[in-house]
């Protein structure tokens, strides 16, 4: 951290936050499917291009998370995402919130809430990040192996699944753990 991000954090609790973004549309991943022994199951594919970001975050300690759809990756829908995950910290804490090194996240455009300080991942470095993990359980449950409608059918199952995270805290603990970030 900076002075200034050491000043501004001082005397507050620390929550360790993840963040990252996932694409979803119709053309969409296939995941493991159930099937009979000697049989090859079926999944429908689509071949349109329509999708959408869910820009998602967890604080893994407090199994929070924050998050919104958006359609495109940019500093815009980044900077809406950061006031989002700002809004879920403690009043009295300030966030260490650990990304990687997207354009959008490393812009000197972004502007950055005063409770958080961005945390940079070495690059080429996902599986660091717990929120990858986060997406894979997503496309597992609730988001692959479908063909989706149109733009607002992908957002509302974005927006459906995203819901359903943030109402199990226990399983955003347990997916997003990470000793080496929690160690006292």
């Amino acid at each position: 951290m900076t002075e200034i991000q050491q000043k501004k954090a001082q005397g507050k609790d620390i929550e360790i936050w993840f963040q990252d973004e996932a694409r979803i549309g119709q053309n969409n991943k296939q995941t493991r499917r159930w099937a009979k022994r000697g049989t090859r199951p079926e999944a429908i594919q689509d071949l349109r291009n329509r999708s959408a970001y869910i820009f998602g975050a967890i604080c893994p300690k407090e199994g929070k998370a924050a998050g919104i759809v958006m359609p495109k990756c940019n500093t815009y829908a980044m900077e809406f995402h950061l006031q989002e995950i700002s809004l879920g910290i403690a009043e009295n804490a300030h966030a260490v919130i650990i990304m990687d090194q997207a354009a959008w996240h490393t812009s000197g455009k972004l502007k950055v809430p005063d409770n958080i300080t961005i945390v940079p991942l070495p690059p080429k470095s996902p599986e660091l990040n717990p929120v990858e993990n986060i997406w894979q359980f997503m496309r597992d449950n609730w988001l692959s192996n479908r063909v989706f409608k149109s733009y607002n059918d992908i957002v509302d199952h974005c927006c459906y699944a995203w819901n359903l995270l943030c109402d199990q805290p226990w399983k955003i603990m347990s997916i997003g753990m990470r000793d080496w970030a929690h160690r006292s």
